[in-house]
């Protein structure tokens, strides 16, 4: 009992804010209070110049000041971030941290990781990857007193993860094991299969630079990863909302049967329409809803007329309403109350509202709130015209009712000078609003429910939950959040603007995990809205990356937005070191814009894995041109002297297999779990061709060699297992881990251009060589999602261009050969030259050995070339675009065009195909835009 007593004094010890002297930046202040207002000084002084970088947010200095922490955490632009990555470098060095031998593979094991930690929930926001996930990541490519970046840091979950790599209960909990002397070990099999325990990383907190253009966004990280007094939050917090509760309790009372004070737990509305055919009033609750069977019912019956009605003939009622902080009349969708939950003690009650409710919702109503609340005006947007279409919903404070505003306007008139107890009333301030939709769950209408995420969507029937009881469950879960959790001073620096901005040196950063914003996914500045408006500092969405009509921004300025913020990434990251990107879109079109993005901006592509969540999924499907599912993507930045060595060799055929050296040193040696091995999809000759050519382009340098002689060089100079192509270094241990699996797991694809067929018949004829008759129906099924745009071939034209056929002639070839053997008892140990082995093989389809497959490529290329110029002769006596069409004849065409720097024909039919297959098929984007900036265009 002794030593748990003396645990939670220290901890507490831990958590309290220095009072005493502090050091800041080289400068030691008498506490903290002296060091805040030290650097606020210095930030308003620096505000002026700082106004002049893109991505300022929106909002007055002095509550840009009052929400910051400087230097620590800045509701603008962060100049000190230089300032720290210079002492933290210095730091590092001192303590013996330099890594100049680094070498890591990309992170290649599947992540899953629950959303219900404490900490996690401790601040909605609209998405978060789970911190411990984030941890595996962080440990296994850095080492305590690395710089992580993340600049598009949302919550800040990526600085939770780096703090907590010092945390050994929370890395035990992961499944690692942590020494006496602070190695992280990880289990493993061997080549015996045995059990065994590595070390790959060390326990230690890291530092991070964590940026998002919303303020919302930062000011969340910054509750999230800035120290914390637990205690004394907390009693500050409860003390605040015990003044609160004093003054608008009465507004939640309610009067029992008995005549007992009973306490309201939550209050249906419900929305009111007119009848088309009688004009009398419907209330949906009461006409709509089958309320035993707990459903809403598809056919309304007007109670008063009977005409028998759908939702979407009746006509929404308004209501004229003069709104005193306006000081105008504004039109809203009539809500009327009815049902009241209420509890008296422990007993809870429902029961309609009677005149007594009705009162207090009218005297409520004409109450002018004697604080200050948001008024302001909802911009156009995608999400935001949600609520003003539906509901007349025009400004920020309509979103919620008048007792629930006056609550959330009395607690912020009593914080607002201490942004740390403010983040209790942004906690709730999104979701406990109008958005707040009633569901029915085990018998009970009022059970679970909560907003539609990622919309301003104003549900029908509305809860309308106590905020005096959400501050209260707010208050709990920060407690509950931090309390076995200490930061140190100095670790996180927060800033708030557009990542492509941020001001530091080159190759600073050790490590870089983003989760950025994917096409239309989500409208960030839109959702953020309501926060923001109770921060008095909104998001300047000029460069917010984003596909958005409402900001005439379509998906080609989204990726030009996102390409700016990954050369920005690049610049910033140490020369081979890794970034690690969360892909969560399911648009083939966005990740190719990611994929091209990450291309034109240096990154190279090494590994794509799961995330799963738990509570919405990550899974991945990877096809040769697309995936359509969410995704970690794992890329580096090319050390240094690889980038100088392949300069000075451009237009060389050694520039080729410099790079792929080099490149195969960053992938995986060997995937696969539970007794089976995986093809890594980056080991293929295809693949390793595509990212060469896209290294080529890229950087301006001619490709020096043709697909099929590309894949006749791999076969000759690199070890090949299962159609992978490896190191001399790496075969080994492919080998020993290769025998102890059971199955090897082909790629699942999903056939929907040419590419991908082709490769979905390799898969077929690699397991077993059949015959056109035997492949003919399956291949038949597969095709039936194939693109609109796609001129496939028949499967007689794709197997002759890419397999072989055996005709009865000459011996049986081998890959035929062993098939039968192993599955056939009849024909097992018979001589390939057998008439009976002969007949059965006669006619069947198979992959080529290496050296055949180089001259059926050569073949292809040529009939693809044909068919490309082709394209070129019609488009040249027409205006049109092309409506159908091979999109590997326009592939290998812009190869061809692009060897022979006719970057002009690029241009010119990149120009007439149409613009969605351009933003879908990143190999024949990245051709276009680097053929224009070519010409400079």
């Amino acid at each position: 009992m002794a030593d748990k007593v003396e645990q939670l004094e220290m901890l507490n010890e831990n958590q309290t804010t220095q009072t005493g002297p502090v050091t800041c930046l080289g400068m030691t202040f008498e506490n903290d209070e002296a060091r805040r207002a030290y650097f606020t000084e210095v930030l308003r002084k620096k505000l002026p110049e700082l106004r002049k970088i893109e991505g300022f947010p929106i909002g007055e200095d002095e509550d840009i000041l009052a929400l910051s922490d400087p230097p620590y955490y800045t509701a603008c632009p962060n100049p000190f971030i230089s300032d720290f990555i210079t002492e933290w470098t210095i730091s590092k060095q001192e303590n013996m941290f330099i890594q100049d031998d680094y070498t890591r593979e990309p992170f290649a094991t599947d992540v899953s990781e629950g959303k219900y930690d404490p900490l996690y929930k401790m601040h909605p926001y609209h998405t978060k990857v789970p911190h411990k996930a984030i941890m595996r990541y962080i440990l296994h490519y850095t080492k305590p007193g690395d710089i992580i970046f993340d600049g598009f840091c949302g919550t800040g979950m990526t600085g939770v993860a780096a703090q907590l790599c010092g945390d050994k209960q929370v890395i035990e909990s992961l499944g690692y094991k942590v020494t006496e002397d602070n190695r992280i070990l990880k289990d493993e099999i061997d080549e015996n299969g045995n059990q065994r325990w590595v070390e790959f990383s060390k326990l230690g907190e890291r530092r991070v630079v964590l940026n998002d253009l919303s303020p919302a966004a930062t000011y969340i990280a910054s509750n999230y990863n800035i120290p914390l007094d637990v205690q004394d939050f907390e009693q500050k917090a409860k003390e605040t909302l015990a003044d609160v509760e004093k003054e608008c309790k009465w507004m939640f009372e309610t009067k029992h049967s008995d005549g007992n004070i009973g306490y309201i737990q939550y209050v249906i509305w419900s929305d009111v329409f007119i009848c088309p055919e009688c004009s009398n009033e419907i209330v949906f609750w009461e006409d709509a809803v089958d309320k035993p069977r707990g459903i809403v019912l598809n056919n309304i019956n007007c109670s008063n007329c009977n005409a028998n009605l759908k939702k979407r003939d009746l006509i929404r009622k308004a209501d004229n309403l003069y709104d005193n902080r306006l000081k105008r009349v504004v039109t809203l969708s009539k809500q009327v109350p009815v049902l009241i939950s209420y509890s008296v003690d422990s007993q809870r009650f429902e029961k309609k509202p009677d005149e007594n409710d009705l009162e207090k919702i009218r005297i409520i109503e004409s109450l002018d709130i004697p604080y200050w609340y948001p008024t302001d005006e909802m911009p156009d947007g995608v999400n935001t015209i949600q609520a003003k279409r539906s509901h007349g919903i025009s400004n920020v404070h309509h979103f919620y009712t008048k007792r629930n505003l006056a609550v959330l306007a009395a607690f912020y008139s009593r914080v607002k000078e201490d942004p740390r107890i403010l983040s209790v009333l942004t906690t709730v301030a999104l979701r406990i609003t109008k958005r707040y939709g009633l569901t029915y769950q085990a018998g009970v209408w009022g059970a679970g429910g909560g907003p539609t995420n990622g919309t301003y969507y104003i549900p029908a029937l509305v809860k309308e939950l106590n905020m005096l009881n959400m501050l209260v469950a707010a208050i709990k879960k920060h407690v509950e959040g931090r309390k076995e959790i200490s930061w140190k001073e100095n670790n996180v620096i927060i800033s708030t603007q557009t990542l492509d901005q941020i001001k530091c040196q080159s190759n600073v950063f050790d490590y870089i995990f983003i989760d950025p914003p994917f096409g239309s996914n989500l409208n960030y500045s839109e959702l953020n809205f309501l926060w923001e408006s109770w921060l008095k500092v909104f998001t300047n969405n000029k460069q917010e990356a984003i596909e958005n009509k409402v900001q005439q921004k379509g998906m080609d300025d989204y990726r030009k937005i996102i390409t700016t913020c990954l050369k920005e990434a690049y610049r910033l990251l140490k020369p081979g070191r890794w970034i690690t990107i969360e892909f969560s879109n399911t648009s083939a079109a966005v990740w190719n814009n990611i994929q091209t993005a990450l291309f034109e901006s240096g990154f190279i592509v090494s590994n794509v894995s799961i995330l799963d969540k738990q509570k919405g999924s990550f899974k991945a499907q990877t096809t040769p041109t697309a995936v359509k599912q969410d995704l970690i993507i794992s890329a580096y930045k090319p050390k240094a002297e690889d980038e100088m060595l392949m300069a000075n060799q451009q237009n060389t055929e050694e520039s080729v297999w410099i790079f792929v050296k080099q490149h195969l040193e960053k992938l995986p040696v060997f995937l696969g779990a539970k007794g089976s091995a995986e093809i890594i999809v980056e080991r293929t000759p295809r693949i390793l061709f595509d990212r060469m050519v896209a290294y080529h382009v890229q950087r301006g340098f001619r490709v020096p060699l043709s697909s099929a002689e590309f894949q006749a060089g791999v076969e000759q100079r690199f070890p090949m297992r299962d159609g992978m192509a490896f190191l001399e270094t790496q075969v080994a241990e492919y080998d020993k881990k290769r025998i102890q699996a059971k199955e090897f797991v082909q790629l699942s694809l999903f056939v929907s251009d040419e590419n991908s067929a082709i490769e979905w018949l390799r898969q077929q004829l690699l397991k077993k060589p059949q015959t056109r008759q035997d492949l003919h129906p399956n291949f038949m099924k597969e095709i039936q999602h194939i693109a609109k745009h796609e001129l496939l071939p028949e499967l007689d034209v794709l197997l002759e261009q890419n397999f072989l056929m055996y005709d009865g002639e000459g011996e049986v070839p081998s890959q035929i050969h062993a098939y039968l053997s192993s599955d056939y008892k009849d024909l097992r140990g018979l001589d390939k030259n057998d008439p009976k082995l002969k007949e059965k093989a006669k006619n069947r389809w198979y992959v080529p050995d290496p050296n055949k497959q180089a001259d059926l490529e050569k073949l292809r290329e040529k009939s693809l070339l044909r068919e490309f110029n082709q394209y070129v002769e019609e488009l040249s006596n027409s205006k049109k675009k092309l409506k159908q069409f091979r999109t590997e004849a326009i592939r290998v065409g812009f190869y061809k065009a692009w060897t022979e720097k006719n970057y002009q024909l690029i241009v010119d039919i990149g120009n007439r195909l149409p613009e969605s297959i351009l933003q879908e098929d990143e190999k024949l984007l990245r051709y276009y835009d680097n053929a224009q900036t070519k010409l400079g265009l």
